[in-house]
């Protein structure tokens, strides 16, 4: 019995020094564990005496309570000590400032898309969009431009192998659309587009466009003058004036630059609009009978009107930003106007 009473001292001497719950657990496993002094002790009884044998049982079960019971002890006060040091560390200066986190906002350039997705699906059209790496067929073949047409030229097209192109406009979705679809059709395009273009404060080597395609029977200039007029109206304000210029595009026939008045002066003129009253936005025109041909549409039952305007330039006119580089240099005094 003094062999147990000194496995005792010598536990309670070992477990006053403890620190951590570590250097606990191996003094755990060397006195409870699998082959640790108290199973040693468990398996000396079959060696005793019978008569000893109930008599030292019960002292070494005694001992393993004493163990367990100061081990539990000890775990527990070890852990609140932990608990008390990382709530200690962890303390929350109520009084200093709150974090402020920045709220992120809409791109400019995307509020604008979907305000023209929300006018033109207020008047009936349906909205596309299209892949940016084009087949020549599409972006010029089937749009009217030959193969030896400027608009190939390698100085203003980004082109990927032979014949397949970055699209350099949204009118290959006129072609698309009109081989899926039948007629009658009302459809716009919103997506970006590339050209070979230097950057500078009017131009850009990537843009982004709305094509717009009405085909039915009967349609006239007069309809796409009155699309366009209704479009600018709510977008740019109810005073907005609009205005044709005789232009060439392979695909319309007749073709036109479409102008509105500006939004600075109000059509007087002003530095803005160098006073001439107008801002140029984009082209226009009505299909030519070649691109219906094209995609087996009879262009003596029916007829169309397509125009293509730059979503960048809608912005800049309708917010006053002098730079198109602006909406890509991701200056936040910028965006946060917006």
């Amino acid at each position: 019995m003094e062999f147990n009473e000194d496995i005792e001292k010598q536990f309670f001497e070992k477990i006053k020094n403890i620190k951590d719950l570590s250097e606990l657990k191996k003094i755990e496993i060397e006195y409870l564990g699998k082959k640790g002094i108290v199973q040693e002790l468990y398996k000396k009884i079959k060696d005793l005496p019978e008569e000893k044998r109930k008599e030292f049982g019960e002292k070494v079960n005694n001992l393993r309570n004493i163990i367990e019971s100061s081990i539990e002890s000890t775990k527990a006060q070890l852990e609140s000590s932990l608990a008390d040091l990382k709530l200690s560390s962890e303390k929350i200066d109520v009084t200093l400032p709150g974090l402020h986190f920045q709220r992120g906002s809409i791109h400019v350039l995307t509020k604008v898309i979907e305000e023209v997705k929300s006018i033109f699906v207020s008047m009936g059209f349906d909205v596309f969009s299209g892949p940016d790496i084009e087949d020549d067929y599409y972006n010029f073949e089937a749009l009217n431009i030959p193969e030896h047409h400027p608009a190939r030229d390698m100085q203003d097209t980004f082109y990927l192998a032979q014949k397949i192109l970055l699209r350099t406009q949204t009118s290959p979705m006129q072609i698309r659309i009109m081989k899926k679809l039948k007629p009658p059709i009302r459809m716009i395009a919103i997506g970006r587009c590339y050209r070979r273009d230097a950057l500078d404060s009017s131009h850009s080597p990537q843009f982004h466009q709305v094509e717009g395609l009405v085909v039915d029977k009967g349609i006239s200039f007069a309809n796409l003058k009155a699309t366009l007029s209704e479009f600018s109206k709510k977008m740019f304000g109810e005073n907005t004036r609009i205005r044709f210029t005789p232009s060439y595009f392979p695909f319309v026939e007749p073709g036109s630059e479409t102008s509105i008045s500006c939004v600075i002066c109000g059509g007087k003129g002003c530095p803005v609009c160098k006073y001439t009253g107008f801002l140029e936005m984009g082209g226009s025109g009505m299909v030519h009978p070649n691109v219906l041909r094209n995609v087996g549409i009879d262009p003596d039952e029916f007829q169309g009107f397509a125009f293509g305007w730059g979503i960048e330039r809608i912005a800049m006119v309708k917010y006053g930003i002098p730079d198109i580089r602006y909406f890509y240099q991701n200056d936040l005094r910028f965006l946060k106007q917006f």
